[in-house]
Order: structure tokens, then C-alpha cells, then sequence
């Protein structure tokens, strides 16, 4: 996998560094500990689109940490949704 950095600059000149790899596309199940459902969000830790029940099969597109070190992967819903980034702990993979 090739990583490359990506850097956000925010309204009040606060930035976010981001380490983003390319991953091949990999099948999980939203398994959210919480038992809401999972957000789904713009950007890692950005706007909240929409959200994502546990059981929801999901292929993972893109996979990045970001400054804190949590990881973020970029799902596209497999049987329909709202794709995006979801908190990566968040998915079962096998």
C-alpha cells in the first residue's frame, strides 16, 4: 500500500495532518459496541452525513489515522447507504 499525508485547514486556521493508504476493498459488518448507529461523516471526524446500523455489510475503500492515531476507513455500503468515513474500531473484518 502507498500512504500519502493530507492536510485540512479548518475556518479558524486550525489544521488536521492525515495519513491515508490506498486499501483494496475489504467486506465487514458494523459491529458498534455503543448500540446506536455507526456515523457516517464527511471527512474523519468531520460533518456527520448519515449513520449506519450494526449488521450493515460494508466494503472499506480507504483507510487513514488520524493526528490522535484512531484509525478511519472510508466504507461504501454494499447493500445500499450513505458511504463515507466510520471510526474504524467500529467494523468487524474477516
Amino acid at each position: 500500500m502507498r500512504a500519502k499525508t493530507i492536510v485540512l485547514s479548518g475556518l479558524l486556521g486550525s489544521s488536521l495532518a492525515l495519513t491515508a493508504t490506498s486499501a483494496r476493498a475489504q467486506a465487514c459488518l458494523v459491529d458498534d459496541p455503543t448500540g446506536t448507529p455507526l456515523n457516517v461523516r464527511a471527512s474523519p471526524d468531520g460533518a456527520i452525513l448519515g449513520a449506519l446500523h450494526n449488521g450493515v455489510r460494508v466494503g472499506i475503500r480507504d483507510e487513514t489515522r488520524d493526528r490522535a492515531g484512531n484509525r478511519w476507513a472510508y466504507v461504501i455500503p454494499l447493500d445500499g447507504g450513505k458511504r463515507g468515513w466510520v471510526f474504524r474500531a467500529f467494523l468487524e473484518c474477516r
